[in-house]
């Protein structure tokens, strides 16, 4: 088990919203006044959509789904389980998919595959506001991200380790042996 103590800060509470302001920026740039479906992937991802929706000027709607691609260790498990992927009527909707980091892929590629089978958006988006390019697996890239990061296990606003350390406030990474 991992303690506080383990945790190196990569990024301060001050520098993730800033970028997160700079994300909704573009966001509102992008979609104006039309609607937005916001999709959250929790659990990591629901401190950033809170902060990221802040900016955002636009009428929204937010949806909330379970997946996850995590085994019991340090990397993704390569598998997705869907946990509960239950939508609105998403047809003719502008949808903007919020995780909280890419790695693998295999998350991304799964929802985007699952919206696109089941509804006709007007647009589907995905924004991330980790990118971890390093570790991909599936060709697939955010339409937008907040910062690219090497290959590093990383806790903290929403990110866990079996399940601890995502009300941390700053995004954080761990460097044990487990994590070799």
């Amino acid at each position: 088990m991992i303690t506080e103590a383990d945790i190196n800060i990569l990024f301060n509470p001050e520098t993730i919203q800033k970028e997160i302001k700079e994300l909704g920026k573009k966001l509102n740039q992008e979609y104006g006044n039309e609607i937005l479906y916001l999709i959250c992937v929790l659990k990591g991802s629901v401190m950033f959509l809170v902060d990221l929706s802040k900016h955002l000027k636009m009428p929204l709607r937010m949806e909330f789904i379970r997946l996850s691609s995590y085994g019991s260790d340090f990397t993704s498990s390569g598998r997705v389980n869907a946990v509960d992927i239950s939508l609105p009527d998403l047809n003719g909707k502008n949808v903007l998919i919020i995780e909280d980091i890419i790695d693998t892929g295999h998350t991304a590629k799964f929802l985007i595959d699952f919206i696109k089978h089941n509804f006709k958006t007007k647009s589907l988006k995905f924004c991330s506001l980790l990118d971890k390019k390093i570790k991909r697996e599936v060709e697939i890239d955010p339409d937008y991200y907040g910062f690219e990061i090497d290959d590093k296990f990383l806790v903290g606003y929403g990110l866990d380790y079996d399940g601890y350390y995502r009300n941390l406030p700053y995004i954080g990474y761990v460097e044990t042996k487990e994590a070799e």
